[in-house]
């Protein structure tokens, strides 16, 4: 569903995406780990088709991103880190808005059934999105990516300043979705939260996939001691 062969990005000259040749398939979670600056955000954003690539080709469902811009978002859902809404309107509101716009027409009560999945109640859904917490606002997100049925789901950093429980509430809504065949590929730096959700994971460094290990593969103190062998 996502593959990128030989995808390499250069601003200005400068290296921020090496060769990078990657291949994630239906109802598989990939996390990508790495300091700032490693090369996540500008992955996700060749998949994205937010930047150009310099060089290689971004796939998704077999479609190169940078030929075929409007086929390939239909496939995909984003979630960056903090989920962008429209503060006065409701839950209910923006996910009939952002549904409408990937041409889906759903009922008040099908939206509401979409928020409910993600553990949003029927009250929840009729307050203003300004009032929500942010990992209430993730959770619209995961909605909008159902609404949507998107089989391809891209995320940055989503579970950076949630709390212990809200993460983990966000982190099962992934794995169901993974068990429904969506492929998923998520920038993180949470270690533990990349160990207990994905099928596996990629450290990036400089621009470079430097590893990449199926997570069955790892403890927890492995991948940490993985990790850290190449942030020296």
């Amino acid at each position: 569903m996502l593959e990128a062969i030989d995808l390499t990005k250069m601003y200005n000259g400068a290296v921020a995406l090496q060769p990078l040749n990657l291949r994630i398939n239906a109802g598989e979670i990939f996390c990508l780990l790495g300091s700032n600056g490693a090369g996540k955000t500008t992955t996700i954003n060749l998949f994205l088709g937010f930047t150009a690539p310099s060089g290689g080709t971004a796939k998704i469902g077999g479609l190169d991103v940078v030929a075929h811009p409007v086929a390939t978002k239909k496939f995909i859902a984003y979630i960056p880190e903090t989920v962008m809404l429209y503060k006065n309107l409701t839950g209910l509101e923006n996910l009939e808005y952002f549904s409408s716009l990937s041409g889906h027409d759903y009922s008040p009560p099908q939206l509401t059934s979409f928020l409910q999945q993600t553990g949003l109640t029927e009250a929840d859904a009729m307050k203003r999105i300004g009032t929500y917490s942010k990992g209430m606002r993730q959770k619209v997100g995961i909605a909008i990516a159902m609404a949507k049925d998107a089989k391809a789901l891209l995320l940055d950093e989503p579970t950076s300043g949630l709390d212990p429980k809200a993460a983990f509430e966000f982190s099962e809504l992934l794995k169901s979705l993974c068990a429904k065949g969506v492929a998923i590929l998520m920038a993180t730096h949470d270690l533990f939260r990349a160990k207990e959700i994905s099928t596996a994971i990629g450290v990036m460094k400089q621009g470079r996939l430097v590893a990449q290990v199926r997570s069955d593969e790892l403890g927890h103190t492995d991948l940490e001691k993985l990790y850290l062998s190449y942030m020296k």
